[in-house]
């Protein structure tokens, strides 16, 4: 029997294993982590990250052939197959703060590997990583081997939050980079033997093991780079009478460009998208190519241009000024159908609120008050770092209230600010929401989620990222 390990049981190691553990029925799995708490949860009813699909998964196998332990030296000391999917955050001090990756959780899992084996390993980078990265990994590991072979892979993930057990059953392609030499081949095909139980042939690609990092990388900022490209575009629109959603459709037409990711929004979150393309400025300001870690910079810049517009956006509407008005932020997560709130624009925007002395009510359906009252006591870069480096009680900050009930949240406030897309907030009454709220009444849409014009005929004055701008809004400054 195969026996694989997986060091990290966050979002990527968690789901990711399960669903190998239920495709693959004569493999051990087993997933570890130092955090007794996390590992509690895995093992519990309340699983420790909401994902559509995932707790089906993960009681059909729990207690079969997967496992969730804290009893990390003992299941890598027997495993033949180890994934490393810990933490990589972006560095808050030294050499490339704010850019480059911090692999100490890396490098510790590297040396805890070669520490406790006794059997050759085959060693799986699953966190996304730095361009070589594998070498420094293989350094470590044969400079401690004790006469244990070890074979490093890279085997980057490209899940999606909200779908991730979906883009497991079927993905678009599964990448195992690895060694060209015959022992680098047979891991590969080791690896690649597991995948394909459920995964046809022609979607496992293999690369050499540089291309399979960088492929990681470049794919996360070509996806953010549309997300900046169609919000750039989306202030042209205000800026013209044109309509972003109408625009976004006809270049989507383009069977050479398609429609995914062209949703003009208040700005992209999540945990890779920001620090994937720090990352890979950094590697090409480190190899000497300082124009395209500027073109790639780009991309961060447009994304919190979007955030600050919008928060510009409400102030000025708001006579320029939102002191002391309650304002309802509906939606916290970084998007729909997850609870993660990781680099989420909703952060920046409530921060943008705060700095102007307004009063915020929130509501988010999977996100907990003490979770969104962290991550506002948090610095940048800090949210990726273990918790036990994060503030651990957050200063409660007095103007902010979080509700169960988007009702609750916009009840006597002046205006509401969408900045989740959950598919409850099309069908709430808008017209009980108008009714309790103060006048005028403002409706901030970041995610174009709802009608704007049956809410004006309600009653509301409504700004949409991307659409025709109401009359009330081209009077007032873009600008506050």
């Amino acid at each position: 029997m195969v026996k694989i390990c997986c060091i990290g049981a966050g979002y990527v190691g968690g789901p990711t294993m399960a669903v190998i553990a239920l495709k693959c029925p004569s493999i051990e799995v087993v997933v570890v982590d130092i955090s007794a708490s996390r590992i509690a949860a895995w093992n519990s009813d309340q699983l420790p990250i909401y994902e559509p699909g995932l707790d089906d998964v993960v009681k059909q196998c729990r207690g079969k052939n997967l496992f969730f332990s804290t009893n990390v030296e003992v299941h890598v000391a027997e495993a033949d197959i180890i994934f490393v999917s810990v933490n990589t955050p972006t560095k808050t001090r030294g050499l490339g703060a704010g850019k480059a990756a911090d692999l100490t959780y890396w490098e510790s899992a590297a040396r805890m590997i070669a520490d406790v084996s006794w059997s050759d390993k085959i060693v799986v980078e699953k966190s996304t990583v730095p361009v070589k990265t594998a070498e420094a990994i293989e350094k470590i590991l044969t400079h401690n081997s004790k006469g244990v072979n070890y074979q490093i892979l890279s085997n980057p993930e490209f899940l999606a939050e909200g779908t991730a057990i979906q883009d497991l059953f079927t993905p678009d392609r599964v990448l195992i980079g690895g060694r060209e030499t015959p022992e680098g081949r047979r891991a590969v095909q080791t690896l690649k033997d597991v995948y394909a139980h459920w995964v046809p042939e022609d979607r496992i690609l293999t690369t050499n093991l540089w291309s399979a990092e960088l492929s990681k990388l470049a794919a996360n900022a070509f996806l953010a780079q549309r997300i900046s490209s169609v919000n750039a575009i989306s202030a042209l629109c205000e800026a013209t009478g044109a309509n972003v959603s109408e625009v976004a459709f006809a270049v989507g037409k383009d069977s050479r460009i398609g429609p995914k990711f062209l949703n003009a929004s208040v700005g992209f979150g999540g945990s890779c998208f920001q620090k994937d393309i720090l990352n890979l400025v950094y590697i090409c300001e480190c190899n000497g190519l300082p124009e395209v870690a500027n073109y790639w910079r780009q991309v961060i810049k447009i994304n919190d241009y979007q955030k600050s517009r919008f928060v510009n956006r409400v102030v000025s509407s708001m006579f320029n000024t939102v002191s002391g008005k309650k304002i309802a932020v509906l939606g916290f997560a970084f998007k729909k159908d997850t609870g993660d709130t990781r680099e989420t624009p909703a952060i920046d925007v409530c921060k943008g609120l705060l700095g102007d002395k307004a009063s915020i009510s929130i509501y988010d359906p999977q996100v907990t008050e003490e979770q969104i009252r962290r991550d506002l006591a948090m610095n940048k870069f800090d949210w990726d770092h273990p918790a036990h480096l994060q503030p651990t009680s957050p200063a409660a900050v007095k103007q902010v209230s979080v509700t169960w009930d988007a009702y609750a949240a916009a009840k006597g406030a002046h205006g509401v600010c969408i900045l989740t897309e959950w598919d409850e907030f099309r069908e709430l009454d808008y017209q009980r929401i108008y009714d309790n709220m103060q006048k005028p009444a403002f409706v901030f849409d970041g995610r174009n989620v709802v009608d704007a014009e049956k809410l004006r005929a309600i009653g509301f004055i409504v700004y949409a990222i991307g659409k025709p701008l109401d009359s009330w809004l081209k009077d007032m400054p873009a600008i506050a």
